[in-house]
């Protein structure tokens, strides 16, 4: 069993992570830290894990010496800090960042889209982005991995076929999240009464996510209008272009057929209902002539959050891919 820890614990990233590790065969979880929550049992903050868990809210780390992994699911900047605490301390083991912090390749990039310096540039060198539809296996030796966005995992997940065939053509992207996606907190636009019987659009064209999905697939052009959702967890979302005569359905197939999360639904479009709750990215498509339209949908906080991290967590330890996210590996 590999002993775990997750730092910043009281978020939904944090509870999502929390019932994971739980529910995985070879990870057990040792200590869960949150400065507001501090000494208080987990079902405090979570009240669903009443009587699956014994553990209470640390404020710090107490140790390093035995654990094998750390998740830290703090917001952004907060998450380079707290990966440069535990690496000036000596950790050694396995690091799995939630915060977009690691996911650029350098801090200028960084500076760009998220409008600060990055607090700890010395360490994105040996970050590993891990979206392991795309990415494969992290490096021998990886200490470091960055977990990806939830758009830029779903927006990925559906262009990187297209990228792969190097389509020529400019790709129109829709997508809509839930209110989870935006944090536990409440913010003047995602908070119940703005939200509830709404849609709004937000940073048209200018998303932070769009850098991700520019090194998933960087052949295809794409513009991205996100939208802010009435629902609480989901990402569900299309991506129409003009074909040139494209076997799409080859295409998807191809890249997908030995992935075991990723589920394919030729000739319809999938709905969203289905993948709320699981570790699945759907995705399908429908043509008429030229007409190409690629539907997706995932649950942001397990395939875009929580899920996607123990798949690199799996990988990373030599573990096969699923292993505790399947009803027949738990």
């Amino acid at each position: 069993m590999k002993q775990v820890a997750i730092l910043h614990g009281a978020g939904y990233v944090g509870r999502t992570l929390i019932d994971c590790v739980l529910a995985h065969p070879m990870l057990a979880l040792s200590v869960v830290t949150s400065r507001s929550q501090a000494g208080k049992s987990l079902s405090g903050a979570h009240p669903h894990l009443m009587g699956a868990t014994d553990l209470v809210f640390e404020s710090e780390l107490p140790g390093i010496e035995n654990l094998d992994v750390v998740f830290v699911a703090a917001g952004h900047g907060q998450g380079a800090e707290a990966v440069g605490r535990l690496t000036d301390s000596g950790f050694s083991g396995l690091t799995v960042d939630m915060s977009a912090d690691f996911r650029l390749p350098d801090a200028a990039s960084y500076l760009e889209r998220y409008g600060k310096e990055h607090p700890r540039p010395d360490l994105l060198h040996g970050a590993w982005y891990g979206m392991p539809e795309v990415t494969g296996p992290p490096p021998e030796g990886t200490n470091l991995i960055a977990n990806p966005g939830c758009f830029a995992t779903a927006i990925s997940l559906a262009l990187y076929p297209l990228s792969l065939a190097k389509i020529k053509a400019r790709v129109s992207v829709t997508a809509l999240t839930g209110a989870s996606g935006s944090g536990v907190l409440a913010k003047e636009t995602t908070h119940f009464p703005s939200r509830a019987g709404n849609v709004r659009a937000y940073k048209v064209f200018s998303h932070q996510h769009e850098a991700e999905i520019f090194q998933m697939a960087p052949e295809i052009g794409f513009d991205f209008v996100p939208i802010s959702g009435p629902w609480t967890a989901g990402i569900w979302g299309t991506a129409q272009f003009q074909s040139s005569g494209e076997n799409i359905a080859a295409l998807y197939e191809t890249a997908y057929s030995s992935h075991s999360l990723i589920r394919l639904w030729p000739n319809k479009l999938p709905e969203l209902h289905w993948s709320i709750g699981t570790p699945f990215t759907d995705i399908g498509w429908i043509q008429k002539d030229n007409s190409v339209v690629v539907g997706f949908a995932l649950d942001n906080l397990m395939k875009g959050a929580a899920t996607q991290a123990i798949q690199n967590v799996n990988f990373a330890l030599g573990f096969p891919q699923t292993t505790g996210l399947l009803p027949a590996q738990i």
